[in-house]
């Protein structure tokens, strides 16, 4: 089936946080919006059709997860990465970023120390700072236009913490953990009595070529440590729904984690994300296929012309996640320049990269999930910006 990723969807007025804020946020209610990671292609009809029908019904009252609930995440799990997952490791959350503070709150106390490595999704550093626990920064090692992890000081690290928190795939730099960099990362943390929380939003997101590691699927030692959250949300345009998942195989972990959800009586989840859900896990694998085409080639027309036409701006080469990942530092602006160049001559609302810590200056992240005419039409103004 044929799916249109270049038909153009209005968002203005919709409540859309990343249209419709673009004064407060840019100061300019007209900038090109490439920052906030949803996508600007529209829902899948098969999803759309199932909230509808579930809509319908008069009465939106108090609600539970069917058991096709669960069972349509671990079919998915088990047909697009190979884990298996039985139903009673799985838990609601409103979302991945609200995963991430209950976890932290779940299996930490305050000034514990938690590792996070930057740059990365602020929401990550956040999570440590909000709750008063110590935040370690285990900075990726870019070298040779790549990230990989600082081993060395992972391990020094980890003598001294309680939690690490694990990007993977990596947002905003765009890599998918091989297998053996993993394993590492498990080995340091098996030893060290570390657990490990692992955000897999961006799990399905993977480019022709790479694949997906589930972290706590490297062993029965690192599932005994791992907490993974997951969600349909990035894949299928779902954000908005508050719908995820957390995964915790570990007896302890998960009666932890559940004590703190529970107590916070937000366990019961979304009548309509519930829908969608069960939708996009049992009907959505042509779609995602096809997303994942698309994306690659707008990956690949960017990079091509930022390479053609400013051969001085250094691209990262994404492997996962539809955001771009971009060094402008060659420009002589610093960052708050750089944001503001974007802005007011570019005419884009994109991500400063040092929003996503130490190691994100001179970097902008930019969003290219959207149709080919509107990435075509902004980066004709990123170019055309610095000529």
């Amino acid at each position: 089936m044929a799916y249109n990723f270049n038909k153009i969807i209005d968002r203005g007025e919709s409540n859309s946080v990343k249209y419709d804020l673009r004064s407060a946020i840019f100061g300019k209610p007209d900038v090109i919006p490439m920052w906030v990671a949803d996508m600007d292609f529209e829902t899948p009809e098969f999803i759309r059709n199932a909230v509808i029908a579930r809509a319908n019904h008069p009465v939106y009252g108090y609600t539970f997860k069917p058991e096709s609930y669960y069972q349509a995440i671990i079919q998915w799990l088990q047909q697009r990465h190979g884990w298996a997952v039985h139903p009673d490791w799985i838990s609601f959350s409103p979302g991945v970023v609200p995963a991430l503070n209950l976890a932290v709150l779940a299996v930490t106390q305050p000034n514990d120390k938690v590792i996070v490595q930057t740059p990365v999704y602020y929401p990550f550093t956040s999570a440590v700072k909000h709750h008063q626990r110590e935040l370690l920064i285990n900075q990726l090692i870019f070298s040779e236009n790549k990230y990989t992890i600082d081993y060395d000081l992972l391990e020094q690290q980890a003598r001294e913490a309680s939690l690490l928190i694990l990007c993977n795939p990596h947002n905003p730099v765009g890599r998918a953990w091989r297998r053996e960099e993993l394993e590492k990362v498990a080995d340091i943390c098996i030893r060290n009595k570390v657990i490990v929380l692992s955000d897999e939003i961006h799990n399905d997101l993977l480019l022709p070529g790479y694949t997906h590691q589930v972290f706590a699927d490297l062993s029965s030692e690192a599932a005994q440590i791992t907490i993974t959250a997951h969600a349909p949300s990035k894949t299928f345009n779902l954000a908005g729904l508050s719908t995820s998942s957390v995964i915790i195989s570990d007896d302890t972990l998960r009666k932890k984690f559940r004590h703190t959800l529970e107590g916070m009586h937000i366990e019961l989840g979304n009548l309509f994300g519930i829908t969608a859900s069960i939708a996009a896990f049992t009907e959505g694998d042509a779609w995602l296929d096809a997303l994942v085409t698309y994306l690659s080639e707008n990956i690949r027309y960017a990079t091509g012309i930022i390479n053609a036409q400013l051969p001085w701006v250094n691209v990262v080469q994404t492997e996962a996640t539809y955001m771009m990942w971009i060094d402008f530092s060659a420009s002589g602006l610093s960052d708050e320049e750089l944001k503001q160049h974007f802005i007011h001559k570019a005419g884009l609302g994109l991500s400063p990269g040092y929003e996503f810590g130490p190691g994100g200056q001179g970097f902008m992240r930019i969003n290219v999930a959207c149709p080919r005419s509107n990435l075509e039409k902004a980066f004709d103004q990123l170019v055309a910006s610095f000529a």
